[in-house]
């Protein structure tokens, strides 16, 4: 059957690039280097929908294309394999884990390889495969081994701290991390330690330790939560009850690389929205720590951290959080029960929750009183759940005056209210003024700066407080009591904790009965039997959070066959980083700041060589869906049609996309779609259609709007989706998804199929030389291509090919000075017809991704004529066509020895000629 087949081609050339490995890259290479990664994905079991491919599309058209530019191109893909949603189904089927994963990326592959994609699959890693979370844990241990020197400013083995402590105790050592979580000792002290001293002494320095964290633990998935996993006081996942509770977690001192996190980003090409939000989260903040005591008990002291220490006078109350470790202490027994009350409401608040309500005002008195240390007055101390336990010091010095939190809590509760600066309005609301000088003791009559100064110089003099430079962010706990996770290389002996020997990795998850935390209370690792470090020593049950995997998976891909290194220098040196990385902006504060750190330990380390890890990032856009609604008739069975709906009491009800076509509901298909709708009975248009309604919103099953991209690749071909997802609008929008738009890109690829096969006949491409008009068309196309690609704008690109189809369409074009280019400009985009029609076009099978890019010249779209519009005083009147070399004496003869005169001046006289080149001619009469 002659004509355009996607079905009949696209399943061959997948077979063929797979089977001669067309996409492999060389980890040398004397071409220029360009890696190309696209944010890995989790395999749920639902697969992909149209939505998913958006990236990929985008990722592989930049590979393509810069393979055609002489690039030698890394483009791979894996799976981020561990995680909550197989090990939920796990615990509810008793399957294992892995066999679900497994099933899951065999559905992504099928449907990843069936859209064409160029992938470098001998490349694919999977973070649950021992042979790659090997590597995690021995990240883990390098962590766990080593210090933040912050003399150096960089991370160091823990070899150069023993050196330090044996030849000068813990004196004058400047280590990132709680200075209050350690002891002082001497040279001699040290040396005198026992082994199991010496590594509680040294525990506090560690980049990867253990401490009491408070967390967000879920009773009911019986696992710790991250922020983002809680919602509203419940688990994203299941809608389980979440409370806050302090419990030992291992973590990660990302905060030893807060400043260096911030720096680097003026180095990166990303998203200036990105770049806030981690600027955001990291939050540098310049101040100073101040000291509080408290009335009436002596050995109790508070500190708190403040930007603004030059409003310490107006400080008129102090403000804990409700886990802070003195509450209790300063709890009067008056206040006792009131207090629980809420501290127990708040454990029903993850941090997120807490942090982003600005509208409630609530918090309890303690009953006691602390000092301010410069007017030595008493002021009362509240906790409140908008001050969390891990942020600065777990307490703040509330300035009514000047901050409207505080304002609003102080009129709340009615608490004193006190001006600081002379010109400050506060009558009904805070006013932050730094304007105007101060009102109050040791800084009456000074400035802000004068004020601050003074201050900070006092803080010290007295030994009550510094100056000091404060970050918003915490470190990263990372521990999950789960089981399907990468098991922390920790074992313990007499209570403390040891790195597993890096030649027993990988420490690899052992088999279990239940997948579920033991009726003990301990994660699901607790029910392995037998398991202990050389069959003495227990491990640690966690395992590592989600992020573990993904924070260091572009480094694998480098060199992933490699069982000495976790990426092999030269693989690295060649390699650096990755130069385009697509993914959602969902991750800009966890993934992708995670993945930063790392590579800033591994860089100090000296195991990698560039700065960053991902040096251009692109957020794409979502798809969303366009739902389908039926109207049925309240309390009946009867579905009545859009335009008839109004004349009923109606509830609109979702329906599966996939039975409806342009809107029109296949009646049958939805009897038959769910049991109690087989006896429906429909009110239908007068022509006898049912017309649903529709909505654009989130793609989701719940929905019913997900189209699968298996249907649309039966129907339409994988090249069509491919031009179709480009076509919608620019990569980094949201975008509506409407199926009934392929057939438009399928009847382009049609088109352009008939410039090689006149009539959907037999392949018909002469040798006969080109026309300026085929040229023009030709290299347009290739300015316009190569210009979109390079600045990642697709929908215009796609816009820019069917202009030149229709332009060489319209010009009869066959010939293959004109469509041996075409087939390479558009290979990218649509790469199953572009290899079909480079082997009729006489080149070897599979060899369009080594072609060459054609090469653009300016000369063929220069015009030979030019129209100029011919005015008689300014009035249009007719349009000539002249040489573009013309001169403005050439045209002014050309005009009148046109008749021009003749049939427009009415007889007069032409006074003058004005002839502006290349826009029209004047003549004034």
């Amino acid at each position: 059957m002659p004509g355009y087949h996607p079905q009949d081609i696209e399943k061959k050339w997948q077979a063929h690039w797979k089977n001669n490995s067309t996409f492999k890259a060389d980890n040398a290479s004397a071409k220029p280097k360009y890696y190309v990664l696209d944010m890995f994905p989790y395999p749920s079991g639902a697969g992909l929908h149209v939505g998913h491919p958006l990236g990929y599309i985008a990722s592989d058209i930049v590979s393509r294309y810069k393979r055609l530019r002489g690039y030698n191109v890394l483009h791979p893909m894996g799976f981020d394999s561990f995680g909550l949603p197989a090990e939920q189904y796990a615990i509810q089927t008793g399957q294992h884990p892995a066999l679900t994963t497994e099933q899951n990326i065999n559905t992504y592959i099928r449907q990843l390889s069936s859209l064409g994609f160029s992938y470098d699959w001998s490349r694919e890693v999977r973070t649950s495969d021992p042979a790659y979370y090997k590597w995690t844990q021995w990240i883990f241990l390098k962590l766990f081994n080593s210090w933040y020197n912050l003399d150096t400013n960089q991370a160091e083995p823990l070899k150069t701290l023993f050196a330090k402590f044996e030849q000068n105790g813990s004196e004058g050592i400047r280590a990132a991390g709680d200075e209050e979580e350690r002891h002082s000792f001497t040279s001699g002290q040290w040396q005198s330690f026992s082994e199991k001293q010496k590594l509680q002494a040294v525990h506090p320095y560690r980049l990867a330790y253990q401490q009491d964290t408070y967390v967000n633990w879920c009773p009911g998935l019986g696992t710790v939560l991250s922020n983002d996993e809680v919602k509203d006081g419940l688990s994203e996942r299941g809608g389980f009850p979440v409370e806050r509770r302090l419990m030992p977690q291992w973590n990660l001192r990302i905060t030893a690389y807060a400043d260096r996190l911030l720096q680097g980003l003026d180095t990166l090409d990303w998203p200036d929205a990105v770049k806030e939000m981690q600027r955001n989260w990291i939050g540098k903040s310049i101040g100073a720590e101040v000291t509080f005591s408290v009335k009436d008990h002596e050995q109790a002291q508070i500190k708190v951290y403040t930007t603004r220490v030059d409003t310490i006078y107006g400080a008129t109350f102090l403000v804990l959080a409700p886990e802070h470790e003195l509450v209790a202490e300063l709890t009067t027994p008056e206040q006792k029960e009131h207090i629980q009350d809420y501290i127990d409401a708040t454990k029903r608040r993850s941090e997120r929750d807490r942090m982003a309500d600005t509208k409630t005002v609530s918090g309890a008195f303690t009953g006691s009183y602390a000092l301010n240390p410069f007017s030595n007055e008493p002021i009362q101390i509240w906790i409140a759940d908008y001050v969390l336990a891990g942020y600065g010091t777990g307490a703040v010095m509330a300035v009514p005056s000047g901050d409207q939190r505080d304002y609003v809590f102080a009129k709340h509760f009615n608490l004193p209210i006190v001006q600081v600066v002379d010109q400050q309005q506060i009558e009904e609301q805070a006013d932050p003024t730094k304007e105007g000088t101060y009102l109050h003791g040791l800084i009456e009559g000074f400035t802000y700066k004068e004020a601050t100064a003074k201050l900070i110089q006092e803080l010290e003099t007295r030994g009550i407080g510094k100056g000091k430079t404060n970050f918003r962010i915490r470190d990263a706990i990372f521990g999950r009591q789960r089981y399907w996770g990468e098991p922390i290389p920790i074992y313990y002996k007499e209570g403390v904790a040891y790195g597993v020997a890096e030649a027993d990795l990988p420490l690899v998850l052992p088999e279990i009965d239940e997948y579920k935390p033991t009726e003990t209370g301990e994660p699901p690792l607790g029910r392995a039997k037998d398991w202990k470090y050389k069959g003495l020593y227990d491990y640690e049950l966690s395992t590592m959070p989600g992020w573990a995997g993904s924070s260091w998976y572009y480094l694998r891909y480098m060199d992933p066959h490699n069982a000495e290194r976790f990426v092999g220098a030269e693989a690295e040196q060649y390699w650096q980083n990755v130069d385009l990385y697509l993914g959602g902006a969902e991750h800009a504060t966890g993934h992708l700041l995670y993945s930063r750190f790392w590579h800033l330990f591994l860089k100090d380390l000296g195991l990698v060589t560039a700065n960053e890890p991902f040096q251009k990032l692109i957020n794409q856009g979502m798809i969303l869906g366009r739902s389908n609604f039926v109207y049925r008739i309240n309390g009946t069975n009867t579905f009545v049609t859009l335009g008839k709906k109004d004349q009923h009491e109606t509830t609109a009800l979702h329906v599966d996309v996939n039975i409806v076509n342009n809107d029109v509901l296949d009646t049958e298909a939805f009897k038959k779609w769910r049991p109690d709708y087989a006896s429906a009975e429909f009110i239908l248009e007068d022509d006898g259609r049912y017309v649903s309604g529709w909505e654009v919103e989130k793609m989701s099953k719940a929905k019913f709007n997900v189209v699968s991209p298996d249907v649309l690749v039966n129907q339409y071909g994988a090249d069509a989706l491919r031009l179709y997802e480009m076509f919608l609008g620019p990569l980094e929008q949201y975008k509506p998804w409407n199926t009934n738009g392929m057939s438009g890109v399928a009847g382009f690829l049609k088109k352009l199929w008939r410039l090689y096969h006149p009539q959907d006949g037999d392949f018909a491409v002469t040798d006969e030389a080109a026309t300026p008009g085929e040229l023009k068309a030709l290299h347009k196309a290739i300015k316009k291509v190569e210009e979109d690609i390079e600045r990642f704008s697709f929908n215009t690109t796609v816009s820019a090919l069917m202009i030149t189809v229709n332009e060489l369409t319209a010009l009869d074009s066959h010939k293959r000075a004109i469509l041996e280019p075409l087939v390479v400009l558009i290979s990218p985009y649509a790469p199953h017809l572009a290899e079909e029609l480079w082997v009729k076009l006489g080149h070897a099978a599979g060899s369009i991704s080594s072609a060459a890019y054609p090469e653009f010249r300016e000369e063929f779209l220069v015009e030979d004529t030019v129209n100029y519009p011919v005015a008689i005083n300014g009035k249009v009147r007719e349009t000539q066509q002249f040489p573009a070399t013309a001169t403005a004496a050439d045209i002014e003869a050309a005009v009148r020895e046109s008749g021009f005169l003749a049939r427009f001046a009415e007889g007069k006289d032409a006074r003058k000629f004005i002839v502006v080149p290349g826009r029209m001619v004047n003549v004034v009469v």
